[in-house]
């Protein structure tokens, strides 16, 4: 199928086709962020199965994102030139594989590698996700699929925990493992089935260009500097995520003496806040054509909320209520800033410049938590929440500096 015939169809295609599209690409993704608490959440396990501390628990979630981060930033050169189905169907089995990998472990080396293998397997996920969007969903409806997209990821997050505690207290943590390799077995069934609905065109060069010098060569793309803004925008606002997801529990019950249970619960707020301003930001980045200004502003609120929860001016529950809108504020900016990489991205380029712009993502969840994890052993509790809204309201001057550079570059 050529890129003319799918970016035709894409522009005509029926509701319900562009629905079982965003439906699959988010079950997909939904599947990822799952991952990504496959370790996290069992680590009271390991401290008491294998004598862990929590540095060696740290490096594990350091190995996962820095192996998803180096591979997203490959596998988008690998999208452009064999399509992304591929490669889906490659990470899911991945995520089976580190899954029963996990049911299996009897020590500390056994963890490591399935950190890696299940950060392998998540570096697919952006370029394969965004090529199939941008290519097999109408453009009128894209700001609804990208608003889709980083729902069904919020989805994805807030399951796992349910999944694990659920069946780890009633089967067991090892079989819990085993029901989570089944349940990636059959998603990967769900896929495959509907496979025709996630084909894509390939990068195809012209060997008579090649041989005359003009083809442009495939890493041109880096030289562009909003490719590298967008990094940097990634690389700011996931900072401030890390920071919520790692020590916002901690920094509760220091700064206000809230139980761990309702301090947990105030992340599950979090998470559901954002999930629902995702949604309601869907219906923004569908409306409005300046995107990089919707994600300056909720970028902005998000970083006076969590400033404000920093200063310890407000009670426990004020702060509990402001923390959960803050999600709310950021999430509102998600499918705006899926749109601004879109226009962003050169033609022909989109799994190459998702795979690198989306290991920004993978890198500040990697380097976030040593960063603010000094704060946190000194005592500094405040200081850390303060610091990430500092680093939210950077990613305001990088979204402003995307949306400058793109009007720049058409």
């Amino acid at each position: 199928m050529t890129a003319t015939t799918l970016d035709s169809t894409a522009a005509s295609v029926p509701l319900q086709q562009d629905a079982t599209v965003i439906g699959l690409v988010g079950l997909a993704h939904a599947s990822s962020h799952f991952a990504h608490l496959l370790l996290p959440l069992l680590f009271p396990v390991f401290m008491k199965e294998f004598g862990l501390n929590f540095s060696e628990l740290g490096l594990l979630m350091t190995t996962f994102f820095v192996v998803s981060g180096v591979g997203q930033a490959c596998a988008g050169f690998v999208v452009d030139r064999l399509g992304a189905r591929p490669l889906l169907f490659v990470a899911m089995g991945i995520f089976i594989a580190a899954c029963i990998g996990a049911s299996l472990v009897t020590g500390y080396v056994g963890l490591i590698l399935v950190a890696a293998l299940a950060g392998l397997g998540n570096a697919t996920f952006h370029p394969v996700d965004f090529t199939i969007l941008n290519q097999r969903v109408s453009a009128q409806r894209l700001g609804y699929a990208f608003s889709a997209h980083g729902l069904t990821g919020n989805l994805g997050w807030a399951a796992a925990p349910v999944f694990f505690a659920g069946l780890g207290a009633s089967i067991g943590w090892r079989n819990a493992y085993v029901a989570a390799a089944l349940m990636y077995a059959l998603i990967l069934v769900v896929l495959v089935l509907q496979r025709d609905k996630l084909s894509t065109h390939v990068v195809r060069h012209d060997p008579q260009a090649h041989a005359n010098g003009k083809a442009e060569h495939d890493l041109a793309f880096m030289k562009l500097p909003v490719v590298w803004w967008c990094f940097g925008f990634f690389l700011l606002s996931t900072m401030t995520l890390a920071v919520v997801q790692s020590f916002a529990v901690s920094i509760l019950k220091a700064m206000h003496g809230i139980s761990f249970e309702a301090a947990t619960y105030t992340i599950t707020a979090y998470m559901l806040c954002g999930a629902t301003g995702m949604f309601v930001g869907g219906f923004i980045a569908a409306r409005t054509i300046n995107s990089d200004r919707v994600v300056a502003i909720a970028m902005a609120v998000g970083a006076v909320l969590l400033a404000l929860c920093g200063t310890g001016l407000l009670n426990a529950q004020a702060t509990m209520v402001i923390l959960a809108a803050t999600g709310f504020a950021v999430g509102i900016g998600g499918p705006s800033r899926d749109m601004m990489i879109k226009k962003a991205t050169p033609k022909g380029a989109t799994g190459r410049v998702y795979g690198l712009v989306y290991s920004g993502l993978d890198t500040g969840f990697a380097i976030s938590p040593i960063i603010f994890g000094m704060f946190m052993d000194r005592g500094w509790y405040g200081a850390t929440l303060l610091g990430a809204a500092l680093v939210l309201l950077l990613s305001v001057g990088a979204a402003l500096g995307v949306g400058v550079r793109t009007v720049k570059a058409h």
